[in-house]
């Protein structure tokens, strides 16, 4: 027993020293992210998707790159932007856009695996949207596209019927240089910060004791059963294959894969591995089962062999790539991260850093009183900032309109509202949600 413990304990310090040697990196990534949702209009995304031209796929990639970095929210917002018109092989970019290739994914990167890493994730991430850009025209028939838009439409539909919910209507962004000037634009850029951090704490709380666990517990003989080392290309396509289904099975996402990357890393996976470990977020077991709820089995099933074909394609592309560029991989570190807390730049860094996320959530607390006519809600569920005139999802109970980022969320509080909701209260405060002016119930929730 005291040996258990004693490998427990040593795994939970090195999952908080790795914590630790990416906390300034977690905040400043956050919220630059709040700050780019805030300020980039999403109409402006819808328009630009119509089709899949290779100036429109660049344009939804930095579009993607300004967009949350969250797994679920991504394809949620996928999914709308799909189902009010955007090209699919379109949609579809831009969700890998927004989670392989944003601020945040390259700093932790690089802090916990080398610049090496954060390099191959832009460079690897380009490299598979075009090979996704190449294949989806060839892989995702016309009609099952259309089979799943109207399938889409249709539970829409159904849902506004069930709900009462009439489609609030959209209204103009100010310009951008008035929303920088505003109140409300840094309100809602803090917002969105917290709202992201609340969404992702399961995920990166997850993968910050798994890395724990794998680097202590887990010895290097059960690497090497698992991938294969010494033969060359093999290994590379061997593990470059074998990264997207470790993630299919971690359920792991978004910015906390990224220390159980650290952690096959340190095992011996090979840098290509590595790569499209951190590309697969996108094909975990939770989100395979999202697109089959919104597209169908059939077009999910090809979604996730070409998901799983462009991530190993392009960690084996970058890795090969760089070997021609000489470009070497970084030296496989004894430790993940230092195993005390120093008095170095990363300290200072942290302090620092600490004092402006203090700022930002204060902001954020008292939102309701710096922007009392904010145009967004709080999913009650999962946390995230949702702008009241394009939600993923809506119901209403007791008067009141309810919003969410996607349709899970919404059966999920409607299946149990009464755990969502704080009893007793009545004015706007973190987590509660009222009617925007002019809003009404047609009928209560059943």
């Amino acid at each position: 027993m005291t040996e258990v413990l004693g490998v427990v304990g040593q795994s939970l310090l090195e999952a908080f020293f790795m914590f630790w040697a990416t906390l300034w990196a977690l905040i400043l990534g956050f919220t630059l992210s709040g700050i780019v949702q805030s300020f980039v209009s999403r109409q402006d995304m819808q328009k630009l998707m119509g089709d899949h031209k290779p100036k429109t796929i660049i344009h939804s990639s930095l579009l993607g790159i300004a967009s949350s970095s969250c797994s679920y929210a991504a394809t949620a917002l996928a999914k709308s932007l799909f189902q009010r018109g955007a090209d699919f092989t379109t949609a579809m970019v831009f969700m890998v856009a927004s989670t392989n290739l944003v601020v945040e994914l390259g700093i932790v990167l690089w802090l916990l695996l080398g610049w090496q890493f954060a390099l191959a994730e832009f460079v690897g991430g380009a490299i598979m949207i075009v090979l996704f850009w190449l294949l989806a025209p060839r892989v995702f028939p016309a009609k099952q596209i259309a089979t799943a838009r109207e399938r889409l439409n249709a539970k829409a539909a159904a849902d506004a019927r069930e709900h009462g919910i009439t489609e609030a209507s959209v209204t103009e962004d100010l310009p951008l240089r008035e929303r920088l000037r505003s109140r409300a634009g840094w309100v809602a850029a803090a917002s969105y910060t917290f709202s992201d951090l609340k969404m992702l704490r399961k995920e990166l709380l997850i993968g910050y004791l798994v890395a724990g666990v794998l680097a202590v517990a887990v010895p290097a003989s059960v690497y090497s059963v698992v991938f294969l080392q010494g033969h060359g290309f093999w290994t590379d396509l061997e593990n470059v294959i074998v990264g997207p289904f470790i993630a299919f099975i971690s359920f792991v996402c978004s910015v906390g894969n990224v220390p159980l990357a650290a952690a096959l890393f340190h095992a011996g996976f090979s840098f290509g591995g590595v790569i499209a470990f951190v590309f697969a977020d996108l094909i975990t077991l939770p989100l395979v089962l999202i697109y089959a709820k919104y597209y169908g089995w059939r077009l999910t099933l090809r979604l996730f062999l070409v998901f799983w074909a462009v991530m190993s394609l392009a960690g084996l592309a970058v890795d090969y790539l760089f070997r021609l560029l000489q470009i070497s991989a970084p030296a496989r570190p004894n430790q993940i991260a230092p195993a005390r807390v120093e008095w170095n730049y990363t300290t200072v860094l942290n302090i620092v850093f600490v004092l402006i996320g203090v700022i930002v959530y204060v902001v954020y607390r008292n939102r309701g009183r710096l922007s009392p006519e904010s145009p967004y809600a709080a999913d009650l569920v999962c946390g995230m900032q949702v702008e009241r005139a394009n939600p993923g999802a809506t119901t209403m109970l007791d008067g009141a309109t309810y919003y969410f980022c996607c349709d899970q969320c919404r059966d999920r509080f409607t299946a149990d509202p009464a755990r969502f909701l704080r009893p007793g209260t009545t004015d706007v405060g973190p987590d509660e949600q009222v009617f925007s002016p002019g809003e009404r119930p047609l009928r209560k929730l059943e």
